[in-house]
């Protein structure tokens, strides 16, 4: 009986085999930007305000330190909304904040118009005085007499955390478990009788 030659299938079928495996680590590896993205990828925590940027953030310190989130806070607490320009041109104009609990549109934050030099504030807002529900965050910019009014959608308290296994792992590894599936199930060619002997 010969020995298996490197081109038999059992062989390529490892080597497809490690290839799959070496993407799957590849990808998993792979580090996540937090809301600020990787290049090229949509910001949702964006917020154009005409030709300039607002970044969102929401840190809910109590309760999770150090995470932040945008979109879905999912826990009530004392919250910092951290809201920063992206670029220096704001800094020049008069900009006006406002949070409010929806549908009814009340008013649970409220920060004056004001030249912001620094970039950057943090409002301070205990969403357990308000209770769960969904929010708007307003921003309005008064440049030579002209307004500009942007808003940024978010809930409190609503919608639970995204899962514990973020899709970015997810996706390839389901990918990754049928091209595995694929290649076993496969059948293999049969041995012609010379390889046999």
């Amino acid at each position: 009986m010969k020995p298996l030659t490197p081109t038999s299938p059992f062989k390529q079928g490892k080597t497809q085999l490690l290839l799959s495996l070496l993407l799957l680590a590849f990808l998993i590896s792979t580090n996540a930007n937090a809301h600020r993205g990787a290049r090229g990828e949509v910001d949702t925590c964006r917020i154009s305000v005409g030709k300039e940027v607002i970044h969102f953030s929401a840190y809910v310190p109590t309760l999770n330190p150090g995470i932040s989130f945008c979109h879905i806070i999912p826990e009530l607490g004392p919250t910092d909304l951290v809201i920063d320009y992206e670029g220096k041109k704001l800094r020049r104009t008069t900009v006006e904040f406002e949070v409010t609990k929806e549908p009814e549109g009340s008013r649970v934050y409220y920060h004056a118009p004001e030249k912001i030099k620094k970039g950057s504030i943090d409002a301070k807002v205990d969403f357990r005085q308000h209770g769960a529900g969904n929010y708007l965050l307003h921003v309005t910019v008064i440049n030579d007499g002209e307004t500009i009014d942007s808003h940024l959608p978010f809930s409190v308290g609503i919608e639970e955390e995204e899962e514990l296994i973020p899709n970015k792992i997810l996706i390839p590894f389901i990918i990754i478990v049928l091209m595995l599936a694929i290649i076993f199930i496969m059948p293999q060619p049969k041995k012609s009788k010379e390889e046999e002997l």
